[in-house]
Formats: C-alpha cells, sequence, structure tokens
C-alpha cells in the first residue's frame, strides 16, 4: 500500500476526530475548557494521548503552556519554553512542525513536564493564524511508528489549523473579560485612568528624578532595589513601576520579609509539596510561582538571614525553583522589586548580608529621599493626604497657613506616614474641618530628641546616615575632622568637609567618618559630590 494513502481505518478515525473536535470548537468561547475537551476529544477519538497546547506570550515571545490532558494546572503552569529550548521551542523557532519516530532517541527532548513515554512517536505542530504563530500543538501516538508517522504529522496539522482560529478567538474574548475586571479593581483602574503617579506627590528636583527613573526602569524587566527610611513610601514606587511595566496584566504579588520567621518564609516564597513538613496538608504555590509572568515586589529585603539569602540568590540566579520537599524544577519568569530601609552596604561589611546577593538585587537602585530633605513638596504632600482622609470623613478638609508653618517647622523623622498620621489626629480633633496650628499635635519626646542630635536619630540609610556614625571618629566632637557637630551640617556637607580634610582621599576621609570604604563611594554617588583631582 502506497504510504501517501492512509488506510481505510486510520482515515474514518480522523474523520470522526475532526468532527468531533469542530462540534467541541463551536460549543463554547471558554478557552480553559475549550483546550481541555479538545485534548481529551484527541486521545479518545483519535488515539493521540498526552496533548499539549501552548500560547506564545505577546510581550516575551516565549511559550506557555496552558493545557495538558493527564496534569493538573499547578502541575505545568510555570513550564515555559523559548524560541530553540527542545523540542518545542524548535517548533516556536522553525513555525514549522517537528515529528520522532521515537521519543527516546531525540536528543532536543528535555521532557519538562515529565508525561510523555520514550518509546513512542511525538508530534508537535504550530498553531498559525494569518501567518502569526499562536502557539503550538503536541501530541504522541498510542502505539510505536508503525510507518504512517508523515500521515499523522499531516492531520495533526490539520488539527492545529482548526484549533488555531478558535483558539485566538476564545483568547480575545477572555483578554476581554480581563480588561472587564481589571476595570472593577479600584488599585489596576487608577494606575490606569488617572495622571501617571496619581499616589507619588512631589515637584521637588529630587522626586522628579525619581519620577523619571521610574519610567525608564518600568519598560524593561530589571530587577529594582528600593531604599530608603521607613516611612518614605517605597511600596508605592514598587507599586507605580509595575502598573506602567508592560506586565501591568500580569499578577502583583507582595511579601513583608521582616514579618515571618525563616522557616515560614521559605514556605511562603517558594511553595511546598504535601508532606514536606508537619501541617503541610496540601501543595500550596509559593509567592514566587503566583507571581509567574508579572511582579514579586520584597519589602525589607534586608531583614532576611544570611542562610535563607544564599537560596534566594540560587533562584534570582537560575530562574528556578523547587517547592519544599518536592523534586521537581519550576522555570519562572518573575520580575523582581526589593525595598530595604538598611544600610546593606555595612551590613555586607559585617558579615550579615551577601555581597554577591547585593549585587544580583542593585541593578537598579531607587533611593528615596526622606521628607525633611523635600521639605518643599509638603505642601503638596499634605493637601494630598488631605483629600484622603476628607474622602474617608466625607467632609472637606484644609490647614490654615500656622498649621502649614506648624508642619513646615517639624523634622519628620518619621516621613510621610508620621505626617499622615499627624493629619488623621488632627482631623479627628478639629469639629468644622478647617485644622490649625494648635491642633497638630506632634510627638514631643521625638521632636527633643531629633532637636537635640539633628539628623541622627533616624534609620541609617543609604540617603541619611546617622550623625553618632558620621561622627565617629571622635566622641569629643569634630574638631578633628574639621566637621562641627554645633551647627548641625547636612550629610552631604559632612562628607564634603572630611574629604576636604583628607584631600579628597576617599578611604581617608571614609576613616573619619567611621565608614568603610565602600560606604562613603556609595554616598559620594547618590549625594552627588563632584570628586576634586589635588
Amino acid at each position: 500500500m502506497n504510504q501517501s494513502s492512509p488506510p481505510a481505518p486510520l482515515l474514518q478515525s480522523q474523520f470522526d476526530t475532526l468532527r468531533r473536535v469542530g462540534q467541541t470548537l463551536a460549543r463554547s468561547l471558554d478557552f480553559p475548557q475549550i483546550v481541555r475537551e479538545v485534548l481529551r476529544t484527541l486521545e479518545i477519538s483519535g488515539n493521540l494521548s498526552r496533548g499539549m497546547i501552548g500560547v506564545v506570550d505577546p510581550d516575551s515571545g516565549d511559550l506557555s503552556v496552558h493545557a495538558v490532558h493527564g496534569l493538573e494546572p499547578d502541575e505545568f503552569l510555570a513550564v515555559r519554553y523559548r524560541a530553540g529550548e527542545g523540542l518545542i521551542g524548535k517548533v516556536l523557532a522553525s513555525g514549522r512542525s517537528c515529528a520522532v519516530a521515537r521519543l527516546g532517541d531525540e536528543p532536543l527532548f528535555l521532557n519538562r513536564l515529565g508525561l510523555y513515554a520514550r518509546e513512542l512517536p511525538f508530534i508537535a505542530a504550530p498553531l498559525h493564524l494569518g501567518g502569526a504563530l499562536q502557539g503550538v500543538l503536541a501530541v504522541q501516538p498510542d502505539e510505536p511508528d508503525d510507518g504512517l508517522l508523515d500521515e499523522r504529522v499531516r492531520f495533526v496539522e490539520l488539527l492545529a489549523s482548526l484549533i488555531g482560529q478558535s483558539v485566538r478567538l476564545a483568547l480575545e474574548v477572555t483578554q476581554e473579560r480581563q480588561s472587564v475586571d481589571e476595570e472593577r479593581d479600584p488599585q489596576r483602574r487608577a494606575a490606569r485612568h488617572r495622571p501617571g503617579f496619581a499616589n507619588l506627590v512631589g515637584h521637588s528636583s529630587a522626586m522628579l528624578r525619581i519620577f523619571d527613573q521610574i519610567r525608564m526602569v518600568a519598560k524593561w524587566p530589571t530587577t529594582v532595589l528600593i531604599r530608603g527610611e521607613t516611612g518614605t513610601g517605597k511600596e508605592l514606587i514598587a507599586n507605580a513601576i509595575h502598573f506602567n511595566s508592560p506586565r501591568a496584566r500580569g499578577p502583583y504579588v507582595r511579601l513583608n520579609c521582616a514579618s515571618l520567621p525563616e522557616n515560614l518564609l521559605e514556605s511562603e516564597l517558594f511553595g511546598h509539596e504535601k508532606g514536606a513538613f508537619t501541617g503541610a496538608v496540601t501543595s500550596r504555590k509559593g509567592r514566587f510561582e503566583m507571581a509567574d509572568g508579572g511582579t514579586l515586589f520584597l519589602d525589607e529585603i534586608g531583614d532576611i538571614s544570611p542562610a535563607f539569602q544564599a537560596k534566594l540568590l540560587r533562584v534570582l540566579q537560575e530562574g528556578e525553583l523547587e517547592r519544599v520537599g518536592g523534586g521537581r524544577t519550576l522555570k519562572l519568569d518573575v520580575r523582581l522589586i526589593a525595598a530595604t530601609h538598611r544600610d546593606l552596604e555595612a551590613a555586607i561589611d559585617t558579615g550579615d548580608f551577601r555581597e554577591d546577593l547585593y549585587y544580583r538585587l542593585n541593578v537598579m537602585p531607587i533611593v528615596l529621599p526622606p521628607l525633611r530633605e523635600r521639605l518643599e513638596d509638603l505642601p503638596k504632600i499634605a493637601s494630598h493626604l488631605l483629600d484622603r482622609l476628607g474622602g474617608m470623613q466625607r467632609r472637606p478638609l484644609r490647614l490654615t497657613a500656622g498649621a502649614q508653618r506648624r508642619l513646615s517647622q517639624h523634622h519628620w523623622p518619621g516621613n510621610v506616614r508620621e505626617l499622615e498620621n499627624c493629619l488623621e489626629r488632627a482631623a479627628v480633633m478639629s469639629e468644622s474641618g478647617e485644622i490649625d496650628a494648635d491642633l497638630i499635635r506632634i510627638d514631643k519626646p521625638r521632636e527633643r530628641a531629633t532637636r537635640r542630635s539633628g539628623s541622627g536619630t533616624t534609620p541609617a540609610t543609604p540617603s541619611a546616615l546617622p550623625v553618632s556614625s558620621i561622627a565617629r571618629g571622635s566622641d569629643a566632637g569634630g574638631s578633628e575632622d574639621g566637621i562641627d557637630p554645633g551647627g548641625e551640617p547636612s550629610e552631604r556637607e559632612r562628607v564634603i568637609a572630611a574629604l576636604e580634610r583628607a584631600g579628597w582621599v576617599q578611604a581617608r576621609a571614609a576613616r573619619l567618618l567611621g565608614m568603610t570604604p565602600r560606604q562613603i563611594a556609595y554616598r559620594v554617588q547618590i549625594l552627588n559630590i563632584e570628586m576634586k583631582q589635588i
């Protein structure tokens, strides 16, 4: 018999399969339901088992697996293929079908799904629509190769052509539903319909520089490290980056690393398998898996232990992880944004933070200035906060000139968070909605301590180091290094004074200030100090 003419039983089986697939595609536009039923039909009627349908991500160009007959969603949702990776990636790169008579003989086979039988053939065909590659259909015939592989490839290509059109239509409907759902999500709606960074208020040069950094970094999947004192709005920066990025439609997952002990942090981030530890009664996805295709924001990254830092570093380097108690490697596509108020350079020098993790995180640093260094933004920030408080209290709120002067005279060691608490307290005490200076109640002990030591009561950050750290070289004052503590100069002035005293040699200035060379080099950079050549 000529191999180009399939035997009658095979032709009849293929005809029945086409008819049933057509009926399935006509019944629904629910994409997940469609692909599950189609793959089930291929196994029952077409003797094509272990079916897989993957769809090309229009942003990255990678193929993500959307349905696998015989596997639960949590067993394949993390599987992705780049062009050229394995047999699926080969189809993705060439746009042409790929067939193997015996899968175990093919060196390109990656077995990421852990599903296919090595002694059976394997067929993968592209899903095209209008000349564009939309995805891949992969199946495995139930029996070893009987010499009719070419005929089966042509049949799978016919199925792919039929499925491709319906998959495209179903995806458009699914995306439209997601858009409607997003419109109902206040956070996403605000990010899209209100001005660029609606919750980020300020017109100072420091904040305008921050806005420019956000706009530039949002376009790319680069890792971002947001630094600044507690209460400066690091989470708002992370929100702005995600919702103004190409991943805005993807998941946005957040975790405060300081809120969990180390043993729970590993399970929370990486997930766990059933029985991995006492109390693990079911398998559970971790935050990394939840964020696949989107953004993961890790706040207080500086608080994790060195032991856990090593585990996190591996995930960031490899782009893959294993759940606690599991043996299957999951490939992930996650954009990481981290934040901390700690001085990581000092933590590296003391051995509390890994230097290799620091460089992995510090690809694109964004340093938020404390409120006391941008007091020109205070009226606008106060007005923004009062608008929000007024909405909660359902009445207009306003500050008198005296209240504004009172606010501008405070040092704000607690930054915007302290300002918000202060205004909310004043709004509660105001019967008319007008807030005068006598209603501005500031924490007196904190204010007196701040006044005594200048900027020295705040935690050490890249933008504001304590006076005690800067003047550590002499307990008696600043005469030895040329710094007068009584004048309460800014940090920039202190560093410049030390550099001048040291002849603009950074290592010598670092010793005068009680810093390490790494710390002073970082401050020269973020404080925009122009080094003189002497």
